[in-house]
Order: structure tokens, then C-alpha cells, then sequence
């Protein structure tokens, strides 16, 4: 047998990591690890070290630059700064899915974005009637959100039971779920206006413009203006968090070179490459090799977008760092007093009964009318038994729904209600929302033929 001459070709770490890149590609991955994270800190929170973890998160951690001092705790930057790079990620996936996804054009986008006001209305009628007049409620829009990474976390581990058009509708209705969320940030969790702040934010929105007009396409540019902005949006009395979508918005989407050109340009790199090996020199020490490798890598980098680069740079430290830690900082309830009073709290049912019934019923209910009106036809393969299965599965909110649940409440006791709710709801919609999508059927031959009027 001939041994392998070039150990760099498949290098021994490579088959210890192996494993590892395999969990984390798969679409359930990050899901999983936000459960375990969840599920770690609601131990925690209830175990004999429950004073650690809750001290843990209120240590001081100050960032400081000459006379420029910023001191919070480790709660506040877990929740207003990574988060900030979180929206930044989604602010990236709406623009994808508004420029060239299922939101780019009128018809493509009115089932999910009819489905997610639906299911952003109905969650929120459902707990404000249950609310209504009382200390609980300002948490109106726990209910509303959806966790997209749980939600296709379950429908990956359904693998081909689920058709692909059901995974592409949930994705658009959750990028639409997310944009609400982001507006009733903006709009309802805003303090007192400083408009001087305000003022340095709009000029950090107009620097981004001149670097996209200028052809920037370093993120490190977008990234300091972004670190401004942030600052800036802090001081305004705006949420922070709305800096990483506004920043998202401003990354250029455009390629530097044309397509055509780029494989013209690549063929003739590949050529000199060739041409260059003839000698049989190392890489190391062949100038020509190199030029053509550092050309094509260039090459490759002048036809990606700067927005498709960094959403895919940044996505796995979102998913695998900032929402773990998040779900760590926020995720430990301590079960304490009376359990029955908590369950049956107006702010429990309120957020319990609006992720698991609103959610279903807002989503269904506004999909069948605008099938129904003929604004929309369902996606190819998809049944409505399919589409109400991921209506159960879109009652996940957990990730979103933590947030917004620690931004409605100071009061430690609703804080916990409402998280109380998320837990319960979370976890039946997609046991209820896996069953269901087991069981559905594909769509009758004549629904698959016909569109609407």
C-alpha cells in the first residue's frame, strides 16, 4: 500500500475535528446548543449555587479610553452589546431576503409577510386582553416574536418529511417576525430622547453611505463606524440593539467585478498556476505560483458581496457564542414561592396562551385569507395541514421572546412570569408542531397545479 507523501493534504487534526464541523453545519446545531445553554442555566438557577449565578451576571465590567469610561455589568453586555451583533445578523438576513430572497418581490413575499401579521396580532391581542389595566402589561409583545433557529432546528431534525418550500416559508415569515420585533424596539422601548446622540447616529448612517458610495469593501471601516453608532444610539435613549440592524442596512451588496469577468480573470489565474507548476518548485518558493493564488483569492473576494461575506463570517460566532451566552444570562428562573400562582399569573397565561394558541391561530388563519382572496398560492408541496404545523413550530419565541421579556419587565416577579410562559409555551409548540408535521399530507395533485386569480 502507498503511503500518502504530503501529510498536509489531510492532516490528523482535520479527522479530530471532523466531527465537531459536521454537528455544527447541520442546521439543528444551533439549537441544541442554545437548549443545552437554556436548560444549564435553569439547573443552576435552582441549584445549591443559585447566589453564584446570579451574582455572576451583575459583576462590573468597565470599558475605558482616555477620559471616555462605559461601566455595566455583565448582564448589560451580554443583552445591549453582543445583541446589537446578533440584530446586526438579522438586520444582514432581511436586506438578503428583501434584495433577492422569498421578500423580494410582491408575490414571493405576501403569504409570509400576511401569515407573520397574524401572527405578530393575534399573540399580542391575546395577552393584552389577559393584561389589560394591570402591571403586566407592558410585556404586550413577548408573545410576538419567533426563535428562527429553534423553529428550523426542528423542522431539520423532521429531515425529508418536511418539503423545502414549508423550510423557506418559516424562514420568510420569521425574517418578517423579526422586522416587527425590531420596530416595536425602536418604537416602544425608547427613554427619554437626546437629540444631540440622535444627531451623531444620523451622521455615523450618512458616514456609511460615503464608504458604500466610495467602494469600501473592508469590514473593519463599516466596523468602527459601527462601534460609533452604537455609542451613539446608547446615549440617544433608542435601544442599542437597533444600531446592528441600521448598520446591517448600510453594508454594500453589490459585487466589485462582474461575474463574467471574474471567470475569465480565474481561468487565466488557474492557466499561470498550471504553467508556473511545470517546474515542480515548491509553492514557497515559486513567485509565479504565488501571484496567481493571491490573484484568485482577490478575484474571489471582488465577486462576493461584502453583506453575503460577513453574515457568513459572523453567523457561527452568533449562533455558537452570543445566543448561548445569552440564553446562560437569561434562561435561570429560580422556582421559588408558590409554583401554582406563578403558572395561572395573568402574565404566565398572557404569554403562554399568546405563543401557543395566537401564534397558530394568527399564522393559519391569515394564510387561508390571503390564499383564499387568490394574493397568494401555498409553496409547492405544501399542504395546509403543513402550513398549521409550522404555525405551532413559529410558537417557539424563547430567543426573542427573552429578550423583549427583560426589556418590558424591571419587576423581578413578572420578569419571571413572563419567562415562566416562554419555557412552557416554547416547549409544547414544537412537541405539538413535530406531531403535527409527522402526520401531515402532501397537497392533493390538483392543488399543485393551481395559482392564484
Amino acid at each position: 500500500m502507498e503511503l500518502n507523501q504530503n501529510p498536509q493534504v489531510n492532516p490528523p487534526i482535520a479527522k479530530l475535528l471532523r466531527p465537531f464541523q459536521e454537528f455544527a453545519h447541520r442546521q439543528s446545531a444551533g439549537g441544541i446548543v442554545l437548549l443545552a445553554c437554556a436548560l444549564f442555566a435553569l439547573a443552576w438557577a435552582n441549584s445549591p449555587w443559585a447566589k453564584i449565578y446570579f451574582d455572576l451576571w451583575h459583576l462590573p465590567l468597565t470599558v475605558s479610553l482616555g477620559d471616555f469610561r462605559l461601566s455595566h455589568d455583565l448582564h448589560f453586555w451580554v443583552n445591549d452589546a453582543l445583541m446589537a451583533v446578533f440584530f446586526f445578523v438579522v438586520g444582514l438576513e432581511i436586506k438578503r431576503e428583501l434584495l433577492a430572497g422569498e421578500l423580494a418581490s410582491l408575490q414571493q413575499a405576501a403569504l409570509p409577510i400576511v401569515a407573520a401579521i397574524g401572527g405578530v396580532l393575534v399573540p399580542a391581542l391575546i395577552y393584552a386582553a389577559l393584561n389589560f389595566g394591570g402591571p403586566g402589561a407592558p410585556g404586550w409583545g413577548i408573545p410576538m416574536a419567533t426563535d428562527i433557529a429553534f423553529a428550523l432546528g426542528v423542522l431539520a431534525l423532521l429531515g425529508d418529511r418536511v418539503p423545502l418550500g414549508l423550510k423557506v416559508f418559516l424562514t420568510a415569515l420569521a425574517i418578517v417576525d423579526d422586522i416587527a420585533a425590531v420596530l416595536v424596539i425602536a418604537l416602544f422601548f425608547t427613554a427619554d430622547i437626546s437629540w444631540g446622540a440622535l444627531g451623531l447616529s444620523v451622521l455615523c448612517l450618512f458616514i456609511y453611505l460615503v464608504l458604500n458610495r466610495l467602494g469600501v469593501r473592508h469590514p473593519y471601516p463599516y466596523a468602527l463606524v459601527g462601534g460609533v453608532l452604537w455609542l451613539a444610539i446608547l446615549g440617544s435613549g433608542v435601544h442599542p440593539t437597533v444600531a446592528g440592524v441600521l448598520g446591517a442596512f448600510m453594508i454594500p451588496s453589490r459585487t466589485a467585478i462582474d461575474p463574467l469577468k471574474f471567470l475569465a480573470d480565474s481561468r487565466c489565474y488557474l492557466n499561470h498556476f498550471e504553467q508556473a507548476s511545470a517546474s515542480e518548485r515548491s509553492i514557497l518558493s515559486d513567485s509565479e505560483q504565488q501571484v496567481a493564488v493571491e490573484s484568485l483569492e482577490e478575484g474571489c473576494e471582488k465577486v462576493q458581496p461584502p453583506l453575503h461575506r460577513l453574515e457568513h463570517a459572523l453567523h457561527p460566532w452568533v449562533t455558537f457564542v452570543i445566543m448561548p451566552l445569552f440564553a446562560l444570562a437569561n434562561a435561570g428562573v429560580a422556582f421559588t414561592g408558590d409554583l401554582a400562582a406563578a403558572i395561572l399569573s395573568p402574565v404566565t397565561l398572557g404569554v403562554t396562551l399568546g405563543l401557543l394558541l395566537g401564534k397558530p391561530l394568527g399564522i393559519t388563519l391569515a394564510s387561508w385569507l390571503v390564499v383564499r382572496f387568490g394574493w397568494a398560492s401555498l409553496p409547492e408541496g405544501v399542504s395546509w395541514s403543513h402550513i398549521h404545523g409550522a404555525a405551532w413550530l413559529a410558537g417557539i419565541g424563547f430567543t426573542m421572546s427573552f429578550f423583549m421579556a427583560g426589556l418590558s419587565f424591571s419587576s423581578p416577579l413578572h420578569l419571571t412570569e413572563a419567562k415562566l410562559g416562554i419555557f412552557t409555551a416554547s416547549l409544547l409548540a414544537a412537541l405539538v408542531g413535530s406531531l403535527l408535521l409527522t402526520r401531515a399530507q402532501p397537497p392533493p395533485l390538483s392543488a399543485l397545479d393551481s395559482s392564484p386569480k
